[in-house]
């Protein structure tokens, strides 16, 4: 009895790894001739070409009405069902068993794990520039300073990217949790002994140990959401991983003015009120620890979709971590993602890290509130993403909505630049929450997008490259933006940032759309292929599916 389609699996031959379940015939071949044998026909399990047994391949002269073709044993391909039961296997056509594909309860607990400790983080990046003018006259330093606490989570990132990402391609998934739970735990301690005014470099220490363990965290959301998620439920997966590190971002903005409000004529309460806030982050940080060391399991008993299984049925010798470098360089459309995603995520670093100059430049005394804008933007864009995730679970159309939110987000840039200074803080709160829905939103966007026209790549190894670019252009416009509002105020720094976001969109136009992961996960492969059900009976009409190359615009 045929079982549903959506329970067929199918293994291959090397030679066509990424054809799984279906079997290449040449163009003009006549519908309803490719077909399976019966179990009781001459072998079980053999397919037939219009009557003729695979096994002999070299009788099919002309069966297909096409030219002559000998198949060597590598280039053939044989369907084959899933067991019905997780933990069953099914031999495949040399012996080998074939995992059922299936989804872990586990997954669920692994996304929330790493999501919190990522909010940690995030929050360690955000919590000294929300209220730069307080820790500026505690240390007596100058903003630049300030400021480096904050960019040197992008500096960090550039030159540990590379060794960040092979750990992770070569170690797994739990090794590089491990690292990047456990760093962030160690940085928030030593902050602890920095509550003194001349312990600025003791604070700059645990903000680096910090911003190193970032380089262990913000690749792994793509990563996760497709070594545990199915194909229906990736893109949001992705999208609440990404969540997690939005809301640490959150409640950056939202926390160090409330915890550690401007008492500088007080020094003795406001090194007391720092002190509550980083002896705070520690206490959370190490129960995180502990928990990504108990629960957080390199991947699930079954792979969660066919596109995972046909990366791990692949032989480990033959991935090669330089290789696939080189491959991503020299994907045209994923270079072009590479610098309008840097472009897009290093503004929002740039306006995340100077927000507070910009609103005090304009509402003087308002450290309050410029935490409360903060908040809204990241809230908004908390919403975008998972808006967004959703959306591209649904439909698909991942070109189409990167394109469309990026284009508004310029739109959203160009409004917060001009209303800035009108003098209604109520406007800023508005245009920063709209400006923060599509900006922060964007970000699993490019993380997914870039997952789909580099596969099979190393996920990982695609959005740390992204994370990279972003980390560059984050530092450049950083400092160009901050120079930009000390000279000549906030409106021309945000210009700066309007004229690169508008070449990004033009960069994102130009990007092929080839949604390789996609097509694998709905058996649509670079040829003209037709599905053959193992079980179908040979005197019944065969259950034949025609699939060809589609358009993003079309699915």
């Amino acid at each position: 009895m045929a079982r549903p389609d959506a329970e067929e699996g199918a293994t291959v031959a090397p030679g066509h790894p990424l054809a799984k379940g279906y079997l290449p015939v040449p163009r003009d071949a006549a519908a309803g001739k490719v077909s399976a044998e019966q179990q009781n026909g001459p072998r079980a399990g053999s397919l037939l070409l219009n009557g003729v047994p695979r096994d002999n391949a070299a009788d099919l002269s002309g069966a297909l009405g096409g030219p002559q073709i000998l198949l060597a044993p590598e280039e053939e391909t044989q369907a084959r069902l899933l067991p019905t039961d997780a933990g069953e296997e099914t031999p495949g056509a040399e012996g080998t068993p074939l995992p059922r594909t299936a989804l872990s309860t586990r997954r669920f607990v692994v996304l929330l794990i790493f999501s919190l400790y990522s909010l940690v983080n995030a929050f360690q990046w955000i919590q000294y520039s929300i209220i730069s003018n307080v820790f500026q006259g505690f240390y007596s330093v100058s903003l630049l300073h300030i400021d480096w606490l904050s960019m040197v989570y992008m500096l960090a990132y550039v030159p540990l990217i590379f060794p960040a990402t092979w750990l992770l391609d070569t170690k797994g998934l739990r090794l590089t949790a491990l690292l990047g739970s456990g760093l962030n735990c160690l940085g928030a301690w030593v902050k602890c002994g920095s509550v003194q005014q001349h312990l600025f470099w003791v604070t700059m220490l645990g903000q680096c140990l910090c911003s190193v363990a970032q380089v262990f965290i913000l690749g792994l959301p793509s990563h996760i959401a497709s070594v545990w998620f199915g194909p229906k439920e990736v893109s949001t997966a992705c999208a609440t991983a990404v969540l997690g590190n939005q809301l640490g971002t959150a409640v950056g903005f939202l926390l160090p003015p409330v915890l550690v409000p401007n008492t500088q004529n007080d020094t003795v309460l406001l090194a007391h009120n720092i002190s509550i806030m980083f002896y705070g982050t520690s206490g959370v940080a190490t129960l995180l620890f502990i928990l990504t060391a108990i629960a957080f399991k390199e991947k699930p008993p079954y792979p969660p979709s066919q596109a995972q299984a046909a990366i791990q049925d692949s032989p480990p010798e033959e991935y090669s971590y330089k290789k696939s470098i080189r491959n991503l360089f020299k994907n045209i459309p994923f270079v072009l993602l590479l610098i309008s995603y840097g472009i897009m995520t290093g503004a929002f670093y740039s306006v995340s890290t100077l927000l507070n100059q910009m609103i005090l430049t304009h509402y003087e005394g308002e450290e309050v509130n410029a935490g409360r804008i903060g908040l809204t933007l990241v809230v908004a864009g908390m919403v975008g993403s998972i808006l967004c995730g959703l959306w591209l679970d649904y439909t698909k159309t991942y070109k189409q909505t990167t394109l469309i939110v990026y284009i508004l987000s310029f739109i959203g840039m160009v409004i917060f630049t001009f209303t800035l200074d009108l003098g209604y803080i109520i406007i800023v709160f508005v245009t920063g929450g709209i400006l923060g829905f599509f900006m922060t939103g964007y970000l699993p966007l490019g993380f997914e997008f870039a997952v789909e026209i580099t596969y099979p790549e190393s996920e990982g190894t695609s959005s740390g490259l992204l994370n990279a670019a972003a980390q560059v252009f984050g530092i450049l416009f950083t400092l160009a933006q901050g120079k930009l509002t000390t000279d000549h105020g906030p409106k021309a720094g945000n210009i700066f940032l309007c004229f690169w976001m508008f070449l990004g969109i033009i960069l994102t136009a130009l990007i092929k759309s080839d949604l390789r992961r996609h097509n694998i996960n709905i058996g649509i492969t670079n040829v003209e292929i037709k599905a053959v059900p193992v079980d179908s009976p040979v005197d019944q009409k065969p259950k034949t599916v025609i699939l060809s190359n589609q358009p993003e615009s079309s699915i």
